[in-house]
């Protein structure tokens, strides 16, 4: 049963996810006037073909591992564009049109990672408070004095001085663990200092000050958050608290986390190629498939916050700078607006394949890390 419940969490994810970055392609591209000759979710062989009356062809495949919009395009030496279609080939559209399509895909996965954290917090989340435990001897939070049972109420960004500086303005507040656990790993990741303001459990206030200077540096084999030294305190559920919100303010909220979920998840993503963070941190489809089934299986709530994390890695990952993702044709559109000419086709199938081979050097990479993890003794 947990087998099918597995299966069936990861088709649902991949289903979701694919569909909406898709859709967000489509859409643009009506909006754009371009026409679309295909819609399809999955690869390799159809499973089932609807032909729409404006003429586009919706498909789902057998491999559920991807899909794709197919656009009418000059550029397709296997499309025979007649004159009064050319208005609607994507290649006659103007560049900020052409980047728009391509960019909508990658943005409606940020879209709908907002909408599934707005939905979340105006329903009521329960949220680990943040209250702390005794920190690690030697972490830099033992050496300011933090101590176990200390509440953050309060969070302020010091910036990236390498000075003492004084605080300024008001701490925002701190409603949950989770939500300090985000903005301390966007101040690591983004080596920037902070201040808690923290509340003692006889009600004491007090302000400490973490400087630039004195954060550990995100490395492949640490954990800077354990180096850091603030960690949870273990809380029974019956003393959590529901983070429930207005419309509004959970719209506002959700996005929020959405801006610094994305900054880390990129600063980390980067990190792959600087040697800051490991390779090893590569999931695949085993361990998506699995926390997929995990999630769903503890609750509806924690299942769309799981898909909401998930839709930004996929938007993200579709902004890379490589042929075959999105953020290749965006590279190419960048050129275009600096050299004033387009990046021929010769020289596009050229790097399509080197793109190619680095998205497989990096799934078998990902899928390898896999099989480490759930199959390796």
């Amino acid at each position: 049963m947990q087998a099918l419940i597995t299966l069936a969490a990861f088709l649902l994810t991949l289903g979701i996810l694919v569909s909406f970055h898709e859709f967000g392609h489509f859409l643009a591209a009506r909006c754009c006037g371009v026409r679309v000759l295909r819609f399809a979710i999955g690869f390799g062989k159809p499973l089932f073909t609807y032909h729409a009356k404006n003429k586009t062809e919706w498909v789902l495949a057998s491999i559920p591992l991807g899909g794709y919009v197919k656009l009418l395009d000059g550029r397709d030496p296997q499309q025979a564009i007649s004159p009064a279609e050319e208005s609607q080939a994507f290649d006659r559209k103007p560049l900020w049109q052409r980047s728009f399509i391509v960019a909508a895909g990658p943005f409606a996965n940020f879209f709908l990672a907002i909408i599934f954290f707005t939905f979340i917090y105006i329903s009521g989340a329960p949220q680990l408070p943040a209250v702390l435990q005794n920190p690690p001897e030697h972490s830099v939070a033992a050496k300011l004095g933090l101590a176990g049972g200390d509440r953050v109420i309060g969070w302020q960004d010091l910036g990236s001085g390498q000075v003492n500086a004084p605080l300024f303005g008001d701490f925002s507040p701190v409603p949950s663990w989770n939500a300090l656990r985000w903005s301390l790993m966007d101040a690591l990741t983004g080596e920037n200092g902070f201040a808690l303001e923290l509340e003692t459990p006889a009600g004491v206030i007090s302000v400490k000050a973490f400087y630039a200077i004195d954060l550990p540096k995100i490395t492949p084999n640490s954990d800077p958050i354990l180096a850091l030294g603030i960690l949870p305190a273990l809380t029974p559920l019956a003393e959590w608290q529901d983070l429930k919100l207005g419309p509004i303010d959970a719209l506002v909220f959700a996005s929020e986390r959405v801006w610094v979920v994305t900054k880390v998840s990129a600063r980390l993503m980067a990190g792959l190629f600087t040697g800051s963070t490991s390779l090893k941190q590569l999931s695949g489809p085993i361990s998506i498939a699995d926390m997929a089934g995990k999630s769903a299986q503890v609750g509806w709530q924690p299942f769309l916050a799981f898909l909401a994390l998930m839709s930004i890695s996929i938007g993200l990952l579709n902004l890379l700078p490589f042929p075959m993702l999105d953020g290749g044709q965006l590279l190419y559109d960048a050129w275009e607006l600096v050299a004033g000419k387009r990046i021929s086709t010769s020289m596009q199938e050229q790097l399509q394949k080197v793109g190619f081979l680095l998205l497989i050097s990096m799934s078998l990479l990902a899928l390898f890390n896999d099989l480490q993890r759930y199959i390796s003794p």
